[in-house]
């Protein structure tokens, strides 16, 4: 397969990712790894989990940050450029068509429907891509193990006494290093 055509994938996949994505980058984990890993197979499981654990502390939205990733991985520099514009587009498309008509909209009945209709969708979405993370395969990956279900348990009980999520996340990843990676 040559490079011209990656790259068309890779623009299509993202822009069908981008267009389906309701609900953000937590939702959009499932849409991703369907299409990046099941359907085309341009990394494992394992990797994908590591990509969005990296997505996750970097900066930016997870969608935006995986395309550029997977696009710089799979056909550089053009891959990337290819994948992040596909995934933005859409929703930028729509924020320009919604802000234009938003308020001959905002009372109508049917874009509330519609609203109403897809949270349940993207929490769905979002429960799925936990599962999904929990149950990653490859030993680095998985989350099955004893020790990442307490640094989840201390992350969460600090989510849960409104910790500053920058410190939860600086704590985690040290813990991680230290636990997993010792010197």
């Amino acid at each position: 397969m040559t490079t011209l055509n990656i790259i068309a994938q890779l623009f299509l996949s993202y822009l069908k990712i981008g267009f389906f994505g309701f609900g953000g980058g937590y939702a959009m984990i499932a849409l991703i790894e369907d299409e990046i890993v099941v359907q085309h197979g341009w990394i494992t499981a394992s990797e994908f989990a590591d990509i969005i654990a990296v997505s996750q502390i970097t900066p930016g939205p997870i969608a935006i940050n995986s395309a550029t990733y997977i696009g710089y991985t799979m056909a550089g520099i053009w891959g990337a450029l290819a994948a992040t514009t596909a995934v933005c587009l859409p929703a930028m498309t729509l924020m320009i068509l919604i802000t234009r008509f938003f308020i001959k909209l905002h009372g109508n009945p049917y874009v509330a429907g519609t609203v109403a209709g897809i949270k349940p969708v993207a929490i769905g979405m979002i429960v799925s891509a936990a599962i999904m993370l929990i149950a990653a395969e490859g030993e680095a990956a998985s989350f099955t193990g004893w020790i990442s279900w307490i640094i989840f348990a201390g992350a969460l009980v600090g989510s849960l006494f409104k910790l500053n999520p920058i410190l939860i996340i600086i704590a985690s990843a040290i813990a991680g290093a230290v636990i997993y990676y010792p010197l």
